[in-house]
C-alpha cells in the first residue's frame, strides 16, 4: 500500500501567514502540521509517499522533508500546477500509485489515534473505498454523505442543507478503481474536480464503499482558529515527563514553570512564569514575561515585557513591551511587536495584505 499526500494548494483562508510559506508547514506545537501526516501513515505501515506540490513551493517543501528518510519512508513529489481539485489531485498521481491500493490524506489534517484501523477495515471489508467520517457543527463546509440503513448512498459536496450531521474527512482509502471515476467526472460549477463526485462515481457504479467514524479528534486545519485548536489538542496530548515538565534549555531562580512545559535546546526563561501545556521553541528567550496555557513559542523568538496565551507564534519574531495580554493569535515569521515610546502615544502598523487587527 502506498500513500499520498497533498501539500499544494494555495492557503487562501490563513494569508498572510501563507503568502510567503506553505501553510503544510505551519508548526503545530513546534512540528510542521505534515509531519503529523507522515508520522500517521508511517505507523500505519506505509513507506512509499507521494506529496503533491504546487510549483511555488515545492522547493521549500523538498528542503523541509527531503527524502523521508527521518521517518523511515520514501517520498515521491507530484507537481499540480493548477489547483482543479482533489480528484484532479489523484488523477494526476496514477503514475506514482499505479495499480496498489493507497491512503488519501489531507496534510492539513490532523487526526488523534493514527488511521492503521481505517486501513485495517478496508482490507477487511474487501471494499473499493474506505471514507473517515467525523460529526461536526458544521457540515456545509464538508462534502457530505447521506445514510441510510448503514451505508452511504449518496454525498454532496459543500450543500446548503446536509441530508446528515457528517463530514467526510481528509482521510481516504481506494483501491485502483479510483482512477476510473476521477477520468470519468467532469469539472463542478467551480471547475475543479470534485472527490465527492468521484465518490458518487463510485456509488452510481455499484463499487463497495466503506466508512468509519471518527471517535476521537480530528481538525481540517484550514483557518486560523483551526490552528489555534489543533495546537490545543496537540499540546494537550504531548508526551511529558513524570512531573510534567521537560527542560533541555535553561529556566532561571527566579522563573516558575507550571503545568506541562516543554523548554527546548537553548532557550531561556528569565524572571518569567509559564503556565502549561506550553512549547518554548529552541533558540527562544523569554524575558520578564508571562505565557499562559496553549501557546507554542517556535525558534529563535524574544518575548520581553509581554503577556502571551493561547497563541501560535512562528519563528524569529520579536515581542517587547506590550502592555496588553495578546491572546487567541497568530503571528507569523519575524513579526515585530512592540511599544512605541515617542509622544503623543499613537498606534503605528506596517501591516500585509489581508491581515487582520483586533484592538481593544
Amino acid at each position: 500500500m502506498k500513500a499520498l499526500i497533498t501539500a499544494g494548494g494555495r492557503g487562501t483562508r490563513l494569508r498572510p501567514i501563507t503568502h510567503t510559506s506553505n501553510k503544510h508547514l505551519i508548526p503545530i506545537a513546534n512540528k510542521p502540521m505534515i509531519h503529523y501526516a507522515i508520522e500517521a501513515v508511517v505507523a500505519a505501515g506505509i513507506q512509499e509517499i507521494g506529496i503533491v506540490v504546487n510549483p511555488e513551493t515545492e522547493a521549500e517543501l523538498r528542503e523541509a522533508l527531503g527524502g523521508g528518510a527521518p521517518w523511515g519512508a520514501k517520498i515521491t513529489y507530484i507537481s499540480q500546477e493548477t489547483p482543479a481539485g482533489l480528484a484532479h489531485v489523484i488523477k494526476i498521481s496514477e503514475d506514482f500509485i499505479k495499480k496498489e491500493p493507497f491512503v488519501f490524506y489531507l496534510g492539513d489534517n490532523v487526526i488523534v489515534g493514527g488511521i492503521g484501523h481505517f486501513v485495517k477495515t478496508f482490507v477487511a471489508d474487501k471494499a473499493h473505498c474506505h471514507l473517515v467520517l467525523s460529526k461536526v457543527k458544521d457540515p456545509q463546509r464538508f462534502g457530505v454523505p447521506e445514510l441510510r440503513n448503514g451505508r452511504i448512498i449518496g454525498i454532496e459536496e459543500k450543500p446548503k442543507r446536509p441530508k446528515s450531521p457528517y463530514a467526510v474527512t481528509g482521510i481516504y482509502i481506494y483501491d485502483h478503481h479510483i482512477f476510473e471515476a476521477v477520468n470519468k467526472i467532469g469539472p463542478s460549477k467551480r471547475g475543479e474536480l470534485e472527490i465527492s463526485d468521484a465518490h458518487q462515481y463510485l456509488i452510481e457504479n455499484g463499487f463497495g464503499i466503506s466508512y468509519s467514524e471518527i471517535t476521537g479528534w480530528w481538525k481540517d486545519t484550514g483557518q486560523p482558529e483551526d490552528l489555534l485548536e489543533a495546537n490545543r489538542f496537540v499540546l494537550d496530548q504531548i508526551a511529558e515527563s513524570p512531573d510534567g515538565i521537560s527542560i533541555d534549555g535553561e529556566v532561571d531562580a527566579k522563573s516558575e514553570l507550571r503545568g506541562k512545559v516543554i523548554i527546548e535546546k537553548g532557550a531561556k526563561v528569565v524572571q518569567s512564569q509559564v503556565r502549561g501545556p506550553a512549547i518554548i521553541g529552541a533558540g527562544t528567550r523569554i524575558e520578564n514575561s508571562y505565557i499562559g496555557p496553549y501557546t507554542s513559542i517556535y525558534h529563535d523568538c524574544e518575548i520581553k515585557n509581554s503577556e502571551l496565551e493561547y497563541s501560535i507564534v512562528l519563528e524569529r519574531c520579536r515581542i517587547t513591551d506590550i502592555d496588553v495580554r495578546i491572546e487567541k493569535s497568530l503571528l507569523g515569521r519575524e513579526v515585530e511587536l512592540f511599544r512605541g515610546m515617542a509622544r503623543p502615544r499613537t498606534q503605528k502598523f506596517v501591516i500585509g495584505d489581508q491581515s487582520r487587527i483586533e484592538l481593544s
